[in-house]
């Protein structure tokens, strides 16, 4: 078991991977000189690779996959992992304390996750996923990420391997008809207005990640071989993209672009945080009931003929 020292290191050492790049290049998302469309070029070395992430998921192609069981969810339901809550200038990031992993699921081994971060677009008036599903934009993608519990947080050699990281990827659709729900994202973004600057981080408490996936069935996913969807993209994730969205009230939605900034002062507002799909990518399915509905059109169509 690491001790909070272990822990603090590995969230410092994951944060300018996800965050920032290793060279000078200071990518963004809200000017033309350094968002998105520059990356391939400026980071090249893994942004233009060819198993780039994220990428529209389409359920037609996707293949079934008998190695993709359930998972085990370790400690989410606990109201302290969740530490720190902070304005990294580019998204809002969560830390993750210790003893909380993800197993089974068809990854190799447990996973020991670090930290969970957002992104939107603005409002609910224009989606920000990063991910899309049949081509559908959806208002808001939470990640966790994690790393293989093996590496011990030492981050050279998650990124030399090819699963060295597994994201989590939960998109987020919207409720019209109700306000402030779920109460865990009330919570959450309640933390917003003391985080609106560049740097400013608060402490969280009472929040479980349980609580901020309600409704999601998490037996029913895709997944793929990725990157990291930041500088420096590297190509060492084990992607999971749920089906089910997390469904969460319009005005909670519609805090996180009109209170965080990219700066300080009265810096633009952090909008569109999200990179642009990428090429397709082989993806597969868990059982359940995305495999149904075929299903059922066979036994009717027998029906009919038996008739």
């Amino acid at each position: 078991m690491m001790n909070l020292i272990g822990i603090a290191i590995v969230v410092l050492s994951i944060t300018p991977l996800v965050h920032s790049s290793n060279n000078s290049f200071a990518w963004c998302y809200h000017d033309a000189s350094c968002n998105a469309a520059t990356w391939a070029t400026q980071v090249a070395q893994h942004c233009a690779g060819s198993r780039q992430s994220p990428i529209d998921i389409m359920s037609k192609k996707a293949k079934y996959n008998a190695n993709l069981t359930s998972f085990k969810f370790t400690n989410f339901d606990s109201k302290t992992a969740l530490t720190t809550i902070m304005n990294t200038g580019r998204t809002v990031k969560v830390v993750i304390g210790s003893g909380v992993t993800v197993s089974g699921g068809g990854l190799s081994e447990a996973y020991t996750s670090h930290q969970l971060n957002l992104h939107w677009g603005n409002g609910t008036s224009v989606p920000g996923s990063e991910h899309t599903m049949d081509g559908k934009r959806y208002p808001m993608e939470l990640h966790i990420l994690s790393t293989k519990s093996s590496h011990k947080g030492n981050m050279t050699v998650s990124m030399a391997d090819s699963k060295g990281f597994a994201a989590f990827g939960f998109l987020v659709q919207v409720d019209e008809k109700t306000t402030g729900k779920p109460m865990a994202w009330k919570t959450l973004t309640s933390y917003l207005s003391q985080i609106s600057q560049k740097d400013q981080s608060v402490s969280v408490s009472g929040i479980s990640l349980d609580e901020l996936l309600t409704g999601v069935n998490r037996k029913r996913f895709y997944r793929y071989m990725g990157s990291l969807t930041t500088p420096t993209c590297d190509e060492a994730v084990v992607w999971t993209v749920f089906k089910e969205p997390v469904v969460v009230s319009k005005d909670l939605i519609n805090l996180f672009a009109s209170t965080v900034r990219i700066g300080n002062g009265t810096s633009v507002y952090m909008r569109n945080t999200y990179r642009s799909v990428q090429a397709e990518q082989g993806v597969t399915h868990s059982s359940g009931p995305m495999t149904r509905p075929t299903f059922g059109l066979f036994l009717i169509a027998l029906a009919l003929w038996m008739s």
